[in-house]
């Protein structure tokens, strides 16, 4: 019989829940509930705590939709989250508890994305191993593209000509809580006209974040004579920069002000970081490349990383073992 009890999630968990994000070794400020619950009407929170004895050892973010649970559709990415006390061999047992849970409880898959490695605090690849071990379909590889600060690359002669045209136009930054104005006069028309989309989140919803998490999400905009020409919605967490959104008006690249504004990121807010993250540059489950998000992320000094998403089947963990010699 198993040594760890699984647990579904419930609102007297909550403490338990938020104080094993704060010290867990691979998990960011997107795993506290006050973030998860944002979008609680959207999707039917399957999230799962892990006990030995009494203590909390692990923790699934998850939701259930046709008997799968996700970790985490409606989040950046998932996993498994465990504390820096962790070890190969115990990890493994959780995960093997986790899928009999999920398996005796009707739910017939799981689907993970992986949290990528640079978000860790310490590393954290055992579930990429578990994955592997469990014979787990690989549904989803995308491409990431990210500057890496412990060897940074330097802006190319086009990026560096941006920068400095921006500055003889005039243009300007601030770190200020101007969400409406950016999000209402430039984010909104922009994806509605370009993609016919809206933002994951609403305006409503990101000023509700940021007032949750003001250390980790700030809006810093581009400005022309007082008037907004761009702008970002900017995610911090103990390890990466990563702007949620940007997005600039109709004379982005006359005036230089993308330009500008990732310079002023990826400088201003990068002591104690380890990376600064575009985003993903791959479409379809990672089956094309956007050529032109590559080359622009390129001429910052981005390089690539991949990050997975595993489907298993629950029922493996009859079968899934650990040969050791």
């Amino acid at each position: 019989m198993s040594t760890y009890k699984v647990v579904k999630y419930q609102p007297e968990y909550k403490l338990v829940w938020d104080a094993f994000v704060k010290h867990s070794k691979n998990a960011t400020f997107l795993f506290h509930r006050d973030f998860m619950e944002y979008h609680q009407d959207r999707f039917e929170d399957y999230s799962l705590l892990v006990f030995k004895d009494d203590n909390v050892v692990a923790l699934l973010p998850a939701h259930i939709k046709d008997s799968v649970v996700y970790s985490h559709k409606g989040l950046t990415y998932g996993g498994l989250l465990l504390s820096k006390k962790s070890k190969l061999l115990e990890s493994f047992e959780i995960f093997k508890s986790l899928l009999e849970y999920l398996n005796t409880n009707e739910c017939t898959r799981l689907e993970i994305k992986i949290i990528p490695p640079f978000y860790n605090q310490q590393p954290s690849d055992e579930l990429e191993y578990f994955m592997y071990k469990a014979a787990a379909e690989l549904v989803h590889r995308d491409a990431l593209m990210i500057i890496d600060f412990y060897d940074k690359l330097p802006f190319q002669k086009n990026r560096r000509e941006g920068i400095n045209k921006a500055k003889r136009h005039g243009v300007s930054i601030e770190i200020d809580n101007n969400y409406e104005e950016f999000w209402n006069e430039i984010l909104i028309p922009n994806l509605s006209k370009k993609h016919n989309a809206s933002p994951v989140h609403t305006l409503d919803e990101i000023k509700l974040l940021a007032s949750r998490f003001p250390k980790n999400i700030k809006q810093i905009n581009a400005y022309k004579e007082g008037k907004i020409v761009a702008g970002t919605t900017l995610f911090l967490t103990e390890t990466t920069i990563h702007p949620q959104y940007v997005s600039g008006n109709s004379e982005k690249n006359k005036l230089g002000s993308i330009d500008l504004l990732y310079d002023f990121m990826i400088n201003h807010f990068s002591k104690g970081k380890r990376c600064f993250d575009f985003n993903i540059s791959s479409e379809e489950a990672g089956k094309k490349l956007n050529k032109g998000l590559v080359f622009w992320k390129e001429s910052c000094g981005a390089r690539t990383i991949v990050a997975n998403t595993y489907s298993v089947n629950t029922s493996v963990y009859k079968t899934l073992n650990l040969p050791l010699v």
